[in-house]
């Protein structure tokens, strides 16, 4: 049941990424990522609104919980800075496996914190990760996107990075609290966090891009929620592997690598072909292990 949860939720995440690539697109980054946070928690709402009508304040009703949930909102929200900043400017068949690389970074803090131990074709779904990493800088380097002469592939990398430090987190966090109350209060705080950051932001340094009302900038938050959902339960599952999670989590670049190709019919296309073939028999020998 946590493979096919991982793989709905990797499936919600490739709808995300192309939603959030329509809504940036000529427009303010800050802006659309802070309705982005608000529609998120519009939609968690209810958890909480029940909850504290009952006279629960969720998360063991500690200051403990909700102080490891906020520090989970920031780790989030700075990882979604970096990510919008990115997607806005990168070709999706670039960031999507940027993206993708995700899963080597958590396999290494997951056998580092959680002892995990992966098998024979799960490895070597990991060292074809490694190698389509590999593929795609190279390919990135043909369109000026070098990791030399690109902060926004720097940017993509960062984000990825502290979305690496986030699902490990929720593994830790999942072994205390409920999957819905995590994300219910979490979409509160960064609700909060990004609303007073970009009250502050704006009055230092006023955006010169306006924000403009698109309907693809409440998709995001909807496909999100999906795919944050299926993701969570997916790692309460006794048996669920972080590491195997993230990575089939990582099948999101197929959606986004596609609209990239037949919508904004991007370049380099078939080296780009061979890098997500690659990427994707990794992802099987990934699946076909954890069925063992």
């Amino acid at each position: 049941m946590w493979v096919f949860l991982a793989t709905l939720s990797a499936l919600c995440l490739g709808f995300y990424d192309v939603m959030k690539k329509l809504s940036v697109e000529r427009n303010s980054v800050l802006g659309v990522l802070f309705l982005n946070t608000l529609f998120g928690a519009l939609f968690m709402s209810p958890i909480l609104i029940i909850g504290l009508s009952e006279g629960n304040y969720g998360l063991g009703n500690t200051l403990e919980g909700h102080g490891a949930i906020l520090l989970k909102s920031f780790i989030v929200l700075g990882s979604w800075l970096l990510g919008y900043g990115s997607i806005k400017h990168l070709p999706l068949t670039i960031a999507g496996p940027v993206n993708a690389s995700r899963p080597v970074l958590v396999l290494v803090g997951a056998l580092l914190i959680f002892g995990e131990r992966l098998n024979g074709w799960q490895w070597a779904g990991v060292m074809l990760g490694f190698w389509s990493l590999f593929f795609i800088s190279r390919v990135g380097g043909k369109e000026g996107f070098s990791l030399k002469h690109s902060r926004w592939v720097w940017m993509a990398i960062g984000a990825t990075t502290l979305g690496a430090v986030s699902a490990l987190y929720d593994k830790y966090l999942l072994t205390r609290y409920e999957p819905l109350e995590v994300q219910a209060w979490y979409s509160f705080y960064q609700l909060l966090i990004m609303g007073a950051a970009l009250g502050i932001i704006m009055k230092i340094h006023p955006s010169s891009t306006p924000l403009r009302w698109r309907w693809t900038i409440p998709l995001i938050s909807v496909f999100l929620t999906v795919a944050d959902i299926a993701y969570f339960y997916s790692l309460s599952i006794d048996g669920s592997m972080i590491a195997v999670v993230s990575m089939i989590r990582r099948g999101s670049v197929i959606v986004s690598f596609l609209y990239g190709v037949i919508a904004l019919h991007e370049k380099n296309i078939r080296l780009k072909l061979i890098d997500l073939s690659i990427l994707l028999t990794g992802l099987i020998f990934l699946v076909i292990g954890s069925l063992e």
